[in-house]
C-alpha cells in the first residue's frame, strides 16, 4: 500500500541567493506549488558547509501543495543535486537542497551521505528519519541534526503536518 506524504525542502543557500526568483520555479517543476515556508534561519551550527559555500548560511524550509508518494524520494533527492549543480560557480555550491516529507509520524529528509540509522533507497540515496511524531509534538532522536534538535523549526513543522493532515483529509471526502 503507498501511503502519500507531502514533500518538503531544506533549502541551506548562500548570501545573496535569491531562492524566490532562482530556486523557487525550478523546484516547482519538481514538486508541484510552494504551499508554504519558514522564515530565514542563521545556519550557525557547524562549519560543515563553509569551506563549500562561504559564510552567513541560511536555512529556509517550503512544503509544497499536493500529497505524493514516498517512493519518489530518491528520484527527488537526484533532481535535487542536479539543481545545486545548475547553480554552483565552479566548485562552489550556492544551495544545498534536502528533500523529503511528512507524514503522519516522521520527518524524513533525503541524503547522500550513509550512517548506521538510514535507510538505502538505491542510486546513492539514504532516507533519514530525523523527527518522529509522538504524542502531538516532533520529538528529535540521537541522530537528529543539531539545527533540528535546537527546534526552531518545530512550530513551522506543525503547519505543514497541518497542511498534511487537511490534504488527506479532502482526499478521504
Amino acid at each position: 500500500m503507498d501511503v502519500p506524504v507531502k514533500y518538503l525542502a531544506a533549502v541551506l543557500f548562500s548570501p545573496g541567493f535569491d531562492l524566490e526568483q532562482d530556486l523557487y520555479p525550478e523546484l516547482e517543476k519538481l514538486f508541484g506549488p510552494v504551499d508554504s515556508r519558514s522564515e530565514d534561519y542563521r545556519f550557525d551550527m557547524t562549519d560543515y558547509y563553509s569551506a563549500e559555500m562561504g559564510k552567513g548560511l541560511q536555512r529556509r524550509i517550503l512544503s509544497f501543495s499536493g500529497l505524493e508518494s514516498a517512493a519518489l524520494l530518491a528520484e527527488k533527492k537526484l533532481a535535487c543535486r542536479r539543481l545545486e549543480d545548475s547553480f554552483s560557480r565552479g566548485q562552489r555550491r550556492r544551495v544545498n537542497i534536502d528533500p523529503g516529507y511528512i507524514d503522519f509520524f516522521k520527518l524524513v529528509l533525503a541524503s547522500f551521505k550513509e550512517a548506521p540509522q538510514k535507510i538505502y533507497l538505491g542510486s546513492s540515496v539514504f532516507a533519514d528519519m530525523v523527527l518522529l511524531y509522538q504524542d502531538g509534538e516532533f520529538r528529535v532522536l540521537p541522530w537528529t541534526f543539531p539545527d533540528f534538535r535546537k527546534g526552531i523549526y518545530m512550530e513551522y513543522l506543525h503547519r505543514v503536518r497541518e497542511l498534511y493532515r487537511m490534504e488527506m483529509r479532502e482526499r478521504r471526502d
